[in-house]
């Protein structure tokens, strides 16, 4: 794997810095990292003025990516996982309590989410671990909600899906149509929850993010730019995340 130096494409009178990371893989893909820097992953022998080319003609995505991430707020620290901190889930918040016993797990209950540990530094543990079954167990019922929602736009899909803690996403897509969501989306409330479904089950019919995407998502649900502000606004993370 290599990583070259700073790069600049053009786009319209627009110049886009870009860094290239080679790897041994077949296709090039295109990020928009969380500080807003721009990172082309290519093949080992891809040219570089195909690269180059490649970021100019997603300059109007990559310039979006970066106004959206320009008025975020700065990332709030890693948690500790303390009594007193405060969690949110389906979006309430909630403080955290943690209780030493024999018998771990986690209750909520009047604003709290009490987590009984062995020990202090089991909390981690013991919080990841609930939030992940309960997120399992949520989305497997929005996602329900969402299937029958889509489906008069000619969107089918069995309903299966992944989870896998991501730093930058709360969903993605595969081109064969596999979903992946991030466990920690538990926080969000529900209708932002649906938002981030439907919002990747919308990809299993238009994979990009093109005009013709966004059109069918604002044909099935109208609010999404609403859903997705609240979103961001709404659930506390260490690194600001968006649907894939």
């Amino acid at each position: 794997m290599t990583q070259g130096h700073l790069l600049v494409a053009q786009y319209g009178t627009t110049p886009l810095e870009y860094r290239v990371e080679r790897r041994l893989r077949a296709t090039l893909s295109i990020e928009v990292k969380a500080d807003g820097s721009v990172l082309a992953v290519a093949p080992l022998d891809a040219p570089d003025g195909e690269i180059r080319r490649r970021i100019e003609k997603r300059g109007a995505w990559i310039l979006r990516q970066q106004r959206e991430l320009a008025v975020l707020p700065p990332p709030l620290p890693a948690r500790r996982y303390v009594s007193g901190e405060g969690w949110r889930y389906l979006g309430r918040q909630h403080r955290l309590r943690v209780l030493i016993g024999e018998v771990e797990g986690v209750r909520v209950t009047r604003g709290e989410l009490l987590v009984t540990v062995k020990r202090q530094e089991r909390a981690e543990t013991v919080v990841t671990r609930w939030m992940r079954q309960r997120a399992a167990a949520v989305l497997t019922e929005r996602m329900q909600v969402c299937l029958e929602r889509v489906a008069p736009f000619s969107i089918q899909h069995d309903g299966a899906f992944q989870l896998r803690r991501m730093t930058t996403r709360w969903g993605s897509c595969t081109r064969g149509g596999r979903l992946i969501f991030n466990p920690l989306l538990v926080q969000a409330p529900k209708d932002c929850i649906d938002y981030v479904l439907i919002h990747e089950l919308c990809h299993t019919r238009d994979f990009g993010h093109s005009s013709s995407y966004y059109a069918l998502l604002g044909r099935i649900l109208p609010g999404w730019k609403q859903l997705r502000s609240r979103l961001n606004r709404v659930v506390e993370m260490t690194h600001h995340v968006s649907p894939g």
